[in-house]
């Protein structure tokens, strides 16, 4: 199945010897660069171009066309290259468009030597560009992937080659026209558009796109990074031009021109809408096999969509304080001009020239947020139990499922600069790893402090709203909770769960209780592990429980001895590749006679925390986070009206 990538989203790459297949309505140049793991590209000779077609492991076309097929061989590129970035470019002085926005969106495809499309990008959103980095393969820890990427120069080949970090990138560029314009009368020409009634002489005299001539295509997510300010990926590039900020692109636009053109049931499709202006959100817009996976997609997609154009915005401010600076510094190195009125107004012209770069990005930037926040409008009541928060209506006609889900709701996440708009973060099941809330010492991002005691009854509040989360999108009998409470501090908290029957026995107190279910699920684990192992999963013994478990440990670490810690250690790394998941409860300054020796038990957790706290970070652009959990309203029936079908359903908690 073809990955259909969007702005930002990656795909694992399963070969090493591939083609880049690249479509496009008119001739465009197809080139690459190598850089190393810094992101840096060494020289002109780390560019395979239409001049310099051949480098070790890549080779690409030799002129400009509708169609290319790039070779790439992983296996060979050099030790120290990480990364290949593949460039389309819109070839100069031949009478063709000159900007992208004026044409087809060109698509690019990532294929097996066979022709099998591992992964898949139509670039949509550009405009003014006229030169743009499409995708790039990357390598990380060892194993190499595909991003889509999308990224734009108004500036054209010269611009791009400039962020690349060449210093030659006006004469390489030049050459590289030159190249393709003596190979142009061999390009591949514009294909004519079919008529419903095949006449080729109508096909012969049908119109192709050329210079500023419209395109009727959906456009997609416009490129949110200004060209020559920054790479979408966190990297904080230079501006390569000194001038106003300009953003690219138009408004948010959810549609997509091959979106929903998979062989599954399709997608829900927008209305028609008027050409120019952006069509209007519906839930599902996304690839998928069914409505879940679409609506995960679309979720994932507007998270990359925030992340990325508050990236662009904050590009933008540091560019322009950046200039500021230099600007004042010059106006101060020169004894002439830093005194007297002159002085004054070019210092004023300076601070009036980067708040309108600032509001001219933040003008871009609510824009997005708009379009972002009518999208989420429309999902967050669209979202299945395992994606809704809790008061979303969804829950009051919960049955049972009898599908475990694609993925799991833990809570929301924001950034600063849109602090209205929330994100659903979505895991994917079965978890990875085991949760830790944080109980310990917390400041908001806002600086309040909440009270030692209240942080333990709300982190208890968020265990018992992710456990019944968790019972409630599996079926019945196909997902159980056990409760370790050796003081039995939390047994308020853990009232819904016992009251409902839910929980597969009484939490266990005391030390005695907490080594008794250390073992019995150590000792599950180990079972399954060597059935699974053996290829033997029949003989596991009859009267094993094979469902997934979720054991909830509170108060961590009292009531541990140096052997029940290890057996935590052991299910924290083991237990989820079985079936066996952790959520603990703790303050690590509790824990902190253990020293160094629980430091992989923390790392092995996901850490949650019970009040908005900015403490998660994405690698994609390194954006903290403000992560907010998902807890039940005050006053609601809703947890007790869930775990009771919840109960009914499973013969065992009768």
């Amino acid at each position: 199945m073809t990955a259909e990538l969007v702005r930002g989203q990656n795909h694992p790459l399963s070969q090493v010897r591939l083609e880049i297949r690249i479509t496009a309505g008119v001739p465009v140049v197809a080139g690459a660069t190598l850089s190393d793991e810094n992101g840096k590209v060494h020289g002109v000779e780390w560019v395979a171009h239409p001049g310099a077609p051949t480098l070790p492991g890549l080779e690409v076309s030799r002129q400009a066309a509708a169609e290319h097929r790039l070779a790439v061989d992983l296996a060979a590129l050099p030790e120290p290259v990480h990364r290949v970035d593949v460039l389309l470019a819109l070839p100069s002085g031949v009478g063709g468009p000159l900007r992208f926005g004026a044409v087809a969106a060109p698509s690019v495809a990532v294929t097996g030597l066979d022709g099998t499309e591992t992964a898949r990008y139509t670039i949509t959103g550009l405009d003014a560009e006229s030169a743009v980095v499409a995708m790039e393969l990357y390598r990380r820890q060892g194993a190499w992937k595909v991003r889509a990427v999308g990224q734009g120069y108004a500036g054209g080949l010269a611009a791009l080659l400039t962020d690349q970090g060449l210093p030659q990138a006006d004469e390489l560029a030049g050459s590289i026209q030159e190249a393709v314009a003596r190979g142009q009368a061999r390009s591949i020409p514009v294909p004519p558009p079919r008529t419903a009634d095949g006449d080729r002489s109508q096909q012969a005299a049908a119109p192709s796109a050329g210079f500023d001539q419209p395109h009727s295509a959906p456009r997609g997510t416009p490129d949110a990074v200004p060209p020559g300010r920054a790479h979408p990926y966190g990297g904080q590039t230079p501006p390569v031009d000194p001038g106003p900020f300009e953003p690219s692109g138009g408004p948010v636009d959810y549609t997509h021109p091959r979106r929903n053109a998979t062989p599954p049931p399709p997608a829900p499709q927008a209305p028609p809408v008027p050409s120019g202006q952006p069509a209007a959100p519906i839930a599902g817009d996304a690839a998928g096999w069914s409505m879940d996976e679409r609506l995960y997609n679309q979720v994932w997609g507007m998270f990359e969509d925030l992340a990325r154009t508050t990236a662009a915005y904050r590009s933008a401010v540091d560019f322009a304080d950046s200039r500021l600076e230099k600007e004042l510094d010059q106006i101060l190195s020169d004894p002439r001009g830093r005194l007297g009125s002159a002085g004054d107004a070019a210092r004023e012209a300076a601070r009036a020239k980067r708040d309108g770069i600032v509001d001219q990005a933040r003008a871009a930037l609510d824009r997005d947020l708009a379009q972002l926040t009518a999208e989420a409008e429309v999902v967050e009541p669209a979202l299945p139990p395992a994606y809704a928060r809790w008061d979303n209506p969804v829950w009051h006609g919960y049955q049972v499922p009898t599908e475990p889900p694609l993925a799991l709701r833990l809570g929301d996440l924001h950034l600063p600069e849109s602090a209205p708009l929330r994100v659903p973060m979505l895991v994917r099941l079965p978890l990875e790893r085991g949760l830790w809330i944080d109980s310990g010492r917390a400041t908001a991002p806002d600086g309040s402090v909440t009270e030692p005691g209240e942080l333990r009854h709300l982190a208890m509040g968020a265990a018992v709203a992710l456990a019944a989360r968790l019972l409630a999108v599996h079926p019945a009998g196909e997902f159980g909770v056990q409760v370790i409470d050796p003081a039995g501090s939390a047994a308020q908290a853990l009232g819904p769960l016992v009251r409902s029957g839910v929980l597969a026995a009484p939490p266990a107190a005391g030390a005695a209780g907490v080594a008794d279910v250390l073992d019995r699920l150590t000792r599950r684990v180990d079972l399954v592990q060597m059935a699974v192992r053996g290829g033997a999963a029949e003989s596991l013994p009859p009267g094993l429980d094979t469902s997934r478990q979720l054991l909830i440990v509170t108060d961590f670490p009292h009531g541990f001895d140096d052997r029940a810690v290890t057996a935590l250690r052991y299910l924290a790394d083991e237990g989820p590749a079985v079936g066996v998941h952790l959520l603990v409860v703790a303050d690590r300054e509790d824990a902190a006679a253990y020293g160094p020796l629980l430091d992989p038990l923390w790392r092995s957790l996901m850490r949650l925390s019970p009040v908005p706290d900015d403490h998660l970070a994405d690698p994609w652009v390194g954006h903290a986070w403000t992560y907010e959990p998902s807890l039940v309203p005050p006053g609601s029936e809703v947890l007790q009206h869930v775990l009771a079908k919840v109960a009914a359903a499973c013969p065992k908690y009768k």
